[in-house]
């Protein structure tokens, strides 16, 4: 079939003239967030004071499933007494306030966070399970701390540009999820793949805070593993599972409702972007939750199971958090040197470790990365997940 001609790039003025209206726009959007969400007390990880609370995830339930902690720090220790790999999320609506995933069977898993009062969700192993709740009480010390955090001036500028970047990622995430539903209906097989490793970039590049709406997430990005059925259940939708038609089963017949689904979700995850307020702090935490969960479950096993384009989801989950250390490091307070310093360390050497496995700049198949240097490439995320976490301690929201 011909493929359509594509529109006349826009002017170099036009463009910058568009994103700065974007960026004006985006402002007054996060000026008017700013002040509802200060009035709340704040959320963020810290070490663990005291003992943890242990919970034991079985087949089909949380053991407690109803828990009652104080506000501030809390510690957490998960069991899987389950035959199967689990994951355990503390859920505040649809929004994810920590999260564990790919507990293996028989392990233990300590989860270490700050809570503010309120109730919330747990969720228990597969996501078709029974949920728990999480009942968060009031106490001094964590009204205390919230009281002294610092003001919020220097922080406008980065929320703007931040949100600027996540209203252009999800246009780019929107866009190139319609490629692959067209493909797939076209019933190209081989477009259908290429759309496929461009549309999982592309959320990639956004995933530090849309793995937080939690349902969207595992309707967009779940794995097969946290579904009863696994590959065969019907509640697994999103990428995986059109990765898993398209790769291994080498076929696109019956993925047309599936994909339909995906571009509605995806749109329904740029509508949430749009309108959510980022705290200061989360810019850091979610980075360096999600390149942590990279580097702690998905290096390992692999994400892209059934294409094997891992690599490039790497990457782009590693430009995602190169992106909030760049607006951070822009307001960081003189003396801040030794924290800065570590973080350009840890994102050049991460960009060395992938930069190994392109030829002609092309990420080589995930299948061909042997164990030593998944460690390696585990190791250089990690290493970038705790210089991003220094970053809090050197802004003073800690």
């Amino acid at each position: 079939m011909t493929t359509p001609s594509a529109p006349p790039l826009p002017s170099k003025p036009q463009a910058l003239a568009s994103r700065l209206a974007l960026a004006g726009a985006v402002l007054l959007v996060v000026l008017g967030g700013i002040a509802f969400y200060y009035a709340s007390t704040l959320t963020h990880k810290a070490p663990a004071t005291g003992g943890a609370t242990r919970v034991t995830i079985t087949a089909d339930s949380c053991d407690p499933n109803d828990l009652t902690v104080p506000a501030g720090n809390a510690s957490f220790e998960i069991v899987n007494a389950s035959d199967r790999a689990v994951e355990w999320e503390i859920l505040d609506g649809v929004m994810v306030v920590e999260e564990r995933e790919n507990i293996a069977p028989g392990f233990n898993q300590p989860i270490t966070t700050k809570l503010k009062p309120g109730n919330y969700i747990i969720t228990c192993g597969l996501l078709s399970n029974p949920r728990g709740a999480l009942h968060v009480t009031a106490s001094a010390a964590a009204d205390a701390e919230a009281a002294a955090k610092p003001k919020l001036t220097a922080f406008i500028g980065p929320l703007a540009e931040y949100k600027v970047y996540l209203t252009l990622g999800a246009n780019a995430l929107v866009k190139a999820t319609a490629k692959l539903d067209t493909a797939i209906k076209d019933s190209d097989l081989q477009g259908a793949r290429a759309a496929y490793a461009n549309a999982q970039a592309a959320y990639g590049k956004i995933e530090p805070e849309a793995q937080r709406f939690a349902d969207l997430h595992n309707a967009i990005d779940g794995m097969a593993d946290y579904f009863a059925d696994r590959e065969n259940d019907p509640g697994f939708t999103g990428f995986h599972r059109i990765e898993y038609s398209l790769f291994t089963q080498n076929s696109i017949e019956g993925l047309a409702p599936v994909a339909d689904k995906l571009v509605t979700d995806v749109t329904a995850l740029q509508d949430r972007l749009k309108a959510l307020k980022t705290a200061p702090e989360d810019l850091a935490d979610n980075a360096e939750r999600l390149l942590q969960a990279v580097a702690d479950t998905k290096i390992a096993d692999g994400e892209d199971r059934y294409a094997f384009t891992d690599l490039s989801t790497f990457a782009a989950n590693a430009e995602a958090a190169r992106k909030v250390a760049d607006l951070l490091r822009a307001i960081a307070p003189a003396g801040s040197d030794t924290v800065l310093q570590g973080l350009d360390s840890s994102l050049a050497a991460l960009d060395a470790e992938l930069n190994k496995f392109k030829t002609n700049g092309t990420f080589v198949s995930y299948q061909t990365i042997g164990a030593a240097d998944r460690k390696a490439l585990a190791e250089k995320f990690t290493a970038l997940a705790a210089s991003i976490g220094q970053l809090n301690a050197t802004l003073g929201l800690a």
